[in-house]
């Protein structure tokens, strides 16, 4: 049978006193006497009394719980994210809840039903790559529960938003790649709906406008993100005449991908053809063909701002307004053992942040 939880009143009972005094006993309270607060906690430790949290949650109209909204968990750069999230989280005493689209519309939307339904006090997230409608995250505000978006961030103006600084990453990336002597350099973007595609797409026109380097956009291709849409993005690419000597990938899971494709198919790994890619793994130190470079995006400080951020909005009571907008500057890194010139590795250096 199960045991029966002690109540506030059944304290009182016992000591003979009102509810409310014993609550105030709990909370040491500065109106309540030495005498009673001792009796009241010793009698409280004894019967192994724990505090009502939903009843709390419903007074301070607060359940100290945030939803956090990711594509895919096990992911290397939103395993970092969620360090961070949960970091500053614990400084705030408030706890996690997470779910994982898998790059799935219908189950973003099903998390958020869930997360709302749960009565989180906030949510934070990074949007599926397909997500080109936001109503379901918009819904949210009719419940005063606040969202910000983190890497995969809308194309809105009316959001509060943390994300890596393409436009500068890619400026970066690019140069390294000119000043290695390329000129046929090839972009494997990701889907179209994601709003850092076209950062990429027109950072790429704009770098190599301003170089005098001819453009062609047939060298601007998409992948879905798998194996085989990376494979048939790769085919691609590699029928252009004349084709790239390097590729811009969109991370470094896509690079490994194409890198793998492109031994298969014969070509020396940075002789014929190398990959500058995003993200900055730590297991792409363990292959023995890596990408040329990586562009080091902060996982862990993206996610860490955006509760922060979060925090912010939730201490003005729910208030949308001003929207944040948060971008971390990257950081190329150069991969010593991928290099044939005489380049060193660049050091991972503190995030700039612009607001």
């Amino acid at each position: 049978m199960k045991q029966k939880l002690p109540t506030i009143k059944e304290i009182a009972q016992r000591l003979n006193i009102s509810p409310s005094t014993v609550s105030r006993a709990l909370h040491d309270h500065p109106s309540i006497g030495l005498r009673t607060k001792m009796q009241v906690q010793k009698l409280a430790a004894a019967l192994h009394y724990e505090p009502n949290q939903t009843a709390i949650f419903f007074k301070q109209r607060k359940t100290f719980t945030i939803g956090v909204v990711l594509p895919e968990l096990t992911e290397f750069f939103f395993s970092r994210a969620i360090s961070g999230i949960e970091d500053i989280a614990v400084k705030h005493n408030y706890n996690v809840l997470f779910g994982q689209s898998h790059d799935d519309v219908e189950r973003e939307k099903q998390i958020i039903i869930a997360m709302k339904n749960q009565r989180v006090d906030g949510v934070i997230a990074s949007l599926a790559k397909h997500t080109r409608n936001y109503d379901h995250f918009m819904a949210l505000q009719k419940y005063n529960i606040p969202v910000v978006f983190f890497d995969r961030v809308p194309s809105l103006g009316s959001v509060h938003k943390v994300s890596f600084n393409m436009t500068q990453g890619t400026q970066e990336a690019l140069l390294f790649l000119i000043g290695q002597g390329h000129r046929r350099i090839g972009v494997l973007n990701g889907p179209e709906e994601m709003r850092s595609s076209k950062q990429r797409t027109d950072t790429y026109q704009n770098v190599l406008q301003k170089k005098k380097i001819k453009i062609d956009l047939s060298l601007i291709v998409s992948t879905d993100l798998t194996k085989e849409g990376t494979k048939k993005a790769m085919q691609e690419l590699l029928s252009r005449k004349p084709r790239p000597t390097a590729i811009l990938a969109i991370n470094d899971y896509v690079a490994m991908d194409a890198i793998q494709f492109v031994r298969a198919a014969g070509y020396k790994m940075n002789e014929d053809i190398c990959f500058v890619s995003y993200a900055n793994l730590p297991i792409t130190s363990y292959l023995d063909h890596r990408p040329m470079a990586s562009v080091e995006q902060y996982p862990y400080e993206q996610g860490a701002k955006a509760f922060e951020i979060l925090m912010q909005v939730l201490a003005g009571e729910g208030s949308q307004e001003p929207y944040h907008t948060v971008e971390i500057d990257g950081r190329l890194i150069v991969h010593e053992k991928s290099l044939t010139g005489p380049n060193k590795p660049a050091a991972v250096k503190t995030p700039k942040t612009s607001a």
